[in-house]
C-alpha cells in the first residue's frame, strides 16, 4: 500500500456540527438495521409456529434450517454486492438502498400471512425475506463504518466509528425492550397469537427516519475526491481479492481480528443469553431483562474503547480483549451457573450420569435450528441430558445393535431405537424420559412434574402406569372433576378422534404432581445481582474487541476498494464464525456430556486470531486514510 502517512500527532479539534450529524445518522441506520435482524432470533418460537409448524416434520426441519442459515449465510454475498456498488457509486446512496432493502423486508414480514392462510407461500416469502435482511445486513455494516471514518479527523477515527460499533447492542437492546413492552401491553398469549407482529410493524417508524435522514447527508469527503481525480476502481471485486497484494489484506483482516471479534462477541451477549435460558433453565423474560441490564452498563466502553485506541492504538486492545475471554470464559460461564441455578449447580457437583452404549451408536449432534430428531439410542438419550444440562460419560463397551442404556445413581433406565421401534416409539419415548426424570430428581436435579389432565376412560390406566404417585382411582373419581364436550377432548389431545367417537362428554380429572417434568431455575434462587455483574463483563470484553475495529478494517484498505475489502472479512467472521457458535458450542457439549465444554469454540478461534494478530497484524492508527491509494 502507498502513500501511508503517520498523523498520530494531530491535534484532535472539537466535533462540528456536521460531523455529528454524521455520526447520527449513519449509526441511527445501523441500530435500525440490527433491531430488524435481531427481531427474527428473539422471535423464532413465534414466527416458528406460524410459518412451519403445519408441515410435516420433515419439511418443517428444511424450512427451519434455511429461515436460519438464510440472515447469516448470505451476509457475505451481501457484502460482495454492496460493497462493489459502495465502491463504484458511492457510500451514500449504497446504504441508503440497504436500510430500504431492510425496512421493507422486516414490515412485510410483520404483515405477512401464516401457513395456515397461505400456505407453502408463507415459509418461502419468509425466506426470501430473510434472505433480502442478510444481504442488506451485509452492505450496511461496511458502508456506515467507511462512511464515518472518511469523514473523521485524522487521529479520530477510533473514537468515532465506534459509535456505529455500539448500534449492533444498541439494536440488540431495542428489540429486547420492544418485545418485553409488547408483551406486557398484550399479555403472554395474545403476543403469541398476533402480538409478535408488531415489533416488525413497528420498525416502519424507524425506517422513515432513518431514510428522511440519510437523504440529507453528503457523500463521503475521500470517496468524492477520489471520484474527482479519476482514480476510482472499475472493478473493484477483482482489484480487491484477485489480486494477491490485497487478497492476503483481507485474509489477515479475517483471521488476525474478526475471527476472534466475533466468538468472543456471539458468547458475550448471543451464547450468553443461550446458556441462561437453554442451559441453567433461567426465565427467558427475566434472562432478557438481565442481558437488556448488563447492555445498558456495557456500551458506553464500545466509545471508550475507541476512543482509547486513538491513543494507544487499535491491535493492543483487540488482542487484551481476546486474551482476556480466553482466560476467565470458564470461571464466568461457572459464575453463571451458580448464580443462576444453584440447585443445578449443585446437583452437576455431585451425580454424573453414565450412558453405555456401542461405538457406532453415537453421532455429533449439531443441530443449529433446534429442529432435528435423533434416532439412535446413544443419540436420545445424550440429546435428552444435554437439554437437561445433566453432565455425563460416554462409555462405549456395548456391543453392536445393543440399545443404550443411562445410570443415574443407583437407577440404569434402558433408551431405545426410535427406527427399530417403529409405532412404539412415542410410548418408548415417553417412559424413556418419565423413568430418567424420576432418577433424576431423586439425585437432588430441579425437576418440577406439572399436572396431569386425565379423561374418565383412562383413569385407571393412568393410575396403573404411574405406580410412584401412589393414586386410588376410586378416591380421584369422588373428588373434583370438570365435564368437557368431546371436540375439546380431541382438541386438547387427551383423547384420539378414535377414541372420542360416540361420546358426547367425559369427566376430566386434573391430577396434581402427575404431569410432565420440566427442569427449572427457583427463581427465588436466582441472585440477578451477581448474573448482571458477569453478564456486564462480558460485554466489555465484547467492546474491547468491537469498538476499535471499525477502525482498523478501514485503515487497512485504500479508498478505491474499502467498502468491499472490509465488508467481506467482516461478514464472513461474525456471518459464519459467530453466527454457528451457539449451535456448534451446544453440539460440542452433547459430544462431551459437559455444559461448558462448547466454550473451547469460542476460546480456540480467539487463540488463533489472537496469534496471528499478534504476529502480522499491523498497527493502523497514525494511517493517512485519504493518501492512500
Amino acid at each position: 500500500m502507498a502513500n501511508v502517512s503517520t498523523v498520530g500527532n494531530a491535534k484532535a479539534a472539537p466535533m462540528t456540527g456536521e460531523q455529528k450529524k454524521v455520526i447520527f445518522a449513519s449509526s441511527l441506520g445501523t441500530v435500525f438495521e440490527w433491531y430488524d435482524f435481531y427481531l427474527y432470533g428473539s422471535l423464532a418460537i413465534y414466527i416458528g409456529a406460524t410459518f412451519f409448524s403445519q408441515y410435516p416434520e420433515t419439511t418443517r426441519n428444511i424450512f427451519a434450517l434455511l429461515a436460519f442459515a438464510a440472515g447469516f449465510l448470505v451476509r457475505p454475498f451481501g457484502a460482495l454486492v454492496f460493497g462493489r456498488l459502495g465502491d463504484l457509486v458511492g457510500r451514500k446512496y449504497t446504504f441508503l438502498v440497504t436500510i430500504l432493502i431492510m425496512g421493507v423486508s422486516t414490515f412485510v414480514v410483520g404483515l405477512l400471512p401464516g401457513a395456515a392462510t397461505i400456505g407453502i407461500a408463507a415459509p418461502i416469502i419468509l425466506i426470501l425475506l430473510r434472505m433480502l435482511q442478510g444481504l442488506a445486513l451485509g452492505g450496511e455494516y461496511g458502508g456506515a463504518a467507511t462512511y464515518v471514518a472518511e469523514h473523521a479527523p485524522e487521529g479520530r477515527r477510533g473514537y468515532f466509528t465506534s459509535w456505529i460499533q455500539t448500534t449492533a447492542t444498541l439494536g440488540l437492546f431495542l428489540s429486547l425492550v420492544v418485545i418485553l413492552a409488547v408483551q406486557f401491553i398484550v399479555g403472554k398469549e395474545a403476543f403469541a397469537e398476533w402480538g409478535w407482529r408488531i415489533p416488525f410493524l413497528l420498525s416502519v417508524v424507524l425506517l422513515g427516519v432513518s431514510v428522511w435522514i440519510r437523504l440529507k447527508m453528503n457523500e463521503s469527503p475521500a470517496f468524492a475526491k477520489m471520484k474527482e481525480e479519476g482514480k476510482g476502481s472499475k472493478a473493484p471485486l477483482t482489484e480487491a481479492f484477485g489480486q494477491w497484494r490485497n487478497a492476503k489484506i483481507a485474509l489477515l483482516a479475517l483471521f488476525g481480528a474478526v475471527v476472534g471479534q466475533a466468538v468472543v462477541w456471539y458468547s458475550g451477549q448471543f451464547y450468553a443469553l443461550f446458556f441462561l435460558t437453554g442451559v441453567l433453565k433461567v426465565d427467558g423474560q427475566s434472562a432478557n431483562i438481565m442481558v437488556a441490564c448488563s447492555l445498558l452498563l456495557g456500551t458506553g466502553f464500545f466509545v471508550f474503547f475507541g476512543w482509547l485506541s486513538d491513543k494507544i492504538g487499535r491491535k493492543p486492545i483487540i488482542m487484551a480483549g481476546l486474551l482476556l475471554a480466553m482466560l476467565t470464559y470458564f470461571p464466568l460461564f461457572k459464575a453463571l451457573t451458580w448464580a443462576g441455578n444453584p440447585a443445578l449447580a449443585t446437583a452437576q457437583d455431585t451425580v454424573r450420569a453414565t450412558v453405555t452404549a456401542a461405538p457406532e451408536d453415537c453421532k455429533f449432534q449439531f443441530n443449529p435450528t433446534g429442529t432435528a430428531k435423533f434416532t439412535t439410542s446413544c443419540d436420545i438419550a445424550t440429546s435428552f441430558l444435554t437439554k437437561n444440562s445433566v453432565p455425563y460419560d460416554v462409555v462405549t463397551t456395548a456391543a453392536a445393535g445393543t440399545a443404550a442404556t443411562v445410570k443415574i445413581g443407583e437407577q440404569t433406565i434402558n433408551s431405545y431405537d426410535a427406527i427399530a421401534a417403529g409405532d412404539q416409539a412415542k410410548a418408548l419415548d415417553g417412559a424413556f424420559q418419565k423413568q430418567t426424570n424420576i432418577a433424576l430428581h431423586d439425585a437432588g436435579y430441579p425437576l418440577v412434574r406439572g399436572a396431569a389432565k386425565v379423561p374418565d376412560s383412562k383413569l385407571d390406566a393412568f393410575v396403573a402406569a404411574n405406580p410412584e404417585l401412589a393414586l386410588d382411582a376410586a378416591a380421584i373419581r369422588a373428588g373434583e372433576k370438570a365435564s368437557m364436550p368431546a371436540a375439546d377432548l380431541v382438541a386438547g389431545k387427551l383423547l384420539t378422534a378414535e377414541e372420542a367417537a360416540g361420546v358426547t362428554d367425559m369427566p376430566v380429572y386434573t391430577i396434581a404432581g402427575g404431569g410432565t417434568f420440566t427442569m427449572v431455575a427457583d427463581p427465588a434462587g436466582v441472585n440477578w445481582i451477581t448474573i448482571i455483574a458477569v453478564l456486564t463483563v462480558l460485554v466489555i470484553y465484547v467492546t474491547m474487541v468491537y469498538g476499535p475495529i471499525a477502525a482498523l478494517l478501514v485503515e487497512l484498505f485504500p479508498t478505491r476498494i474499502r467498502y468491499t475489502g472490509m465488508s467481506l472479512p467482516y461478514h464472513i467472521g461474525n456471518g459464519w464464525f459467530g453466527g454457528l457458535l451457539p449451535a456448534t458450542a451446544f453440539a460440542m457439549s452433547a459430544a462431551q456430556g459437559d455444559i461448558y465444554y462448547g466454550l473451547w469454540y469460542p476460546i480456540v478461534f480467539a487463540g488463533i486470531t489472537l496469534v496471528i494478530g499478534l504476529l502480522f497484524l499491523p498497527e493502523t492508527k497514525d494511517r493517512d486514510i485519504h493518501a492512500m491509494d
